[in-house]
């Protein structure tokens, strides 16, 4: 078969293929001293349909791909040298395959940077690099995952190149799906997994759920999944002829830039709700979202342990941990009943809630991504939210696909008449609960 039908054999839409066998041709030439036929995949963006800032808290998450994200391409080399070519952006780096790789502090290259190093450090001896170039159609920065697309990208060509499946360290911590995505995780927020020691990550605090869902979605469904470690719950399959709006607000929200701050305070918001509750209980729960479970009383109790201790965040701490428990606890569980029986009504009032405890408890987004769920739901949406890390970034709607190119064109007038000057940089498109990563 070629690229294409492999594209559309591994459940991604015929349009969709043929656009992404377009994109791997022309990465073909880049690849002109290759002695091997190239390694090829597909690395999809994520879509978060439930799940705000919950995966590091121990928490749920309600999960799918979209159609859009990086075709990459590549073969090993004789040496250890490491060359990342972006066709679509001309941008270049040449890393070695080091355990005393410097790291960048900012900009793109931190992904592959510490991706590189992390490999050398828990597989010693793993001495194979790689020339790569990859074309991405994924908006970078807007909520979608682009940069834990490009960590997987560049760890799947390293573990190709080097046979690390076959590698002890490997089979003894990773032997899943929903392991590889935890250890990827942890490439990036710099923790240990198991047997794999950490290292120096991007610098923030997160967790796996953009892993998870890039390795282990299904085509037309929603993937549920809880955290620390990955557990898959359930699969819950999309109503008939329902695809998603995506609208990028234009306001860019980089994780290692000037975002970064903000959404780590989001983070140490919970690891300090934690360390109270387990000072205050003699706890020794894992996470904030398994103390929170232990018994039917235990959330009024760690909230009075926060009012008690008056570290004078009591009542943004109080807000955090509200926000979690409604999203993680009730929001997820029962959006995915109503999906699952099919009340596109009860499931658009639920995300609802999810959107204003982002705004109001979590306090993650901007105006502009308030308007966009705002506006997607006057002009008909059947449920809408924005997604991400926050601070910027992107806004789903979920339409009929009958509907959907019309909704889109509408929604971007609407943003581009709304007064907002990010509405110039948006972008807005249709994709369906796409596949996982796609090997060819």
């Amino acid at each position: 078969m070629n690229v294409a039908q492999l594209l559309i054999a591994a459940g991604m839409s015929e349009a969709a293929a043929r656009a992404k066998a377009s994109s791997f041709a022309a990465l073909e030439p880049h690849l002109t001293a290759a002695s091997c036929e190239p390694l090829r995949c597909f690395v999809p963006g994520r879509i978060e349909v439930l799940g705000k800032h919950t995966d590091y808290a121990g928490g749920r998450s309600l999960l799918c791909t979209a159609e859009r994200g990086f075709c990459v391409a590549a073969s090993p080399r004789a040496d250890s040298e490491v060359s990342i070519h972006d066709v679509v952006r001309h941008k270049s780096v040449q890393l070695t395959l080091s355990p005393h790789l410097l790291t960048p502090h900012f900009g793109w290259n931190v992904y592959p940077s510490v991706v590189v190093r992390r490999v050398a450090r828990n597989f010693p001896g793993s001495n194979c690099g790689a020339d790569i170039v990859f074309a991405s159609d994924l908006p970078s920065a807007a909520g979608m995952s682009s940069s834990s697309a490009l960590v997987v990208a560049i760890f799947a060509v390293l573990s190709a190149v080097n046979r690390l499946t076959e590698r002890p360290e490997y089979t003894t911590s990773i032997t899943t799906p929903e392991d590889l995505a935890g250890y990827l995780g942890c490439i990036e927020n710099g923790q240990t997994y198991k047997s794999l020691a950490g290292d120096s990550g991007v610098g923030t605090f997160g967790g796996s759920e953009d892993h998870t869902a890039i390795l282990a979605s299904q085509p037309g469904y929603l993937k549920q999944y809880s955290f620390c470690p990955v557990r898959f719950e359930r699969s819950v399959k999309l109503p008939n002829a329902c695809v998603f709006v995506i609208g990028v607000s234009g306001v860019v929200a980089d994780k290692t830039g000037t975002a970064k701050d903000r959404y780590n305070l989001a983070s140490l918001g919970v690891r300090s709700i934690l360390e109270i509750w387990r000072k205050a209980s003699g706890s020794n729960a894992s996470t904030l979202a398994a103390a929170a479970t232990t018994s039917r009383d235990a959330p009024e109790q760690i909230g009075a342990a926060l009012r008690q201790a008056n570290t004078g965040e009591t009542r943004l701490l109080l807000d955090r941990f509200d926000q979690l428990l409604l999203e993680s606890e009730n929001l997820i569980p029962q959006g995915g009943d109503a999906l699952a029986r099919g009340d596109l009504a009860t499931f658009g009032k639920l995300v609802d809630q999810s959107q204003a405890a982002s705004e109001k408890l979590l306090g993650n987004q901007v105006p502009e991504t308030i308007w966009l769920a705002a506006e997607a739901r006057a002009l008909g949406a059947y449920a809408a939210s924005a997604f991400g890390a926050g601070f910027g970034g992107s806004v789903w709607a979920l339409v009929s696909a009958k509907d959907a190119g019309d909704f889109a064109k509408r929604w971007q007038l609407a943003y581009q008449h709304s007064g907002y000057a990010a509405a110039r940089h948006s972008q807005f498109f249709v994709t369906p609960a796409g596949p996982p990563l796609i090997q060819l």
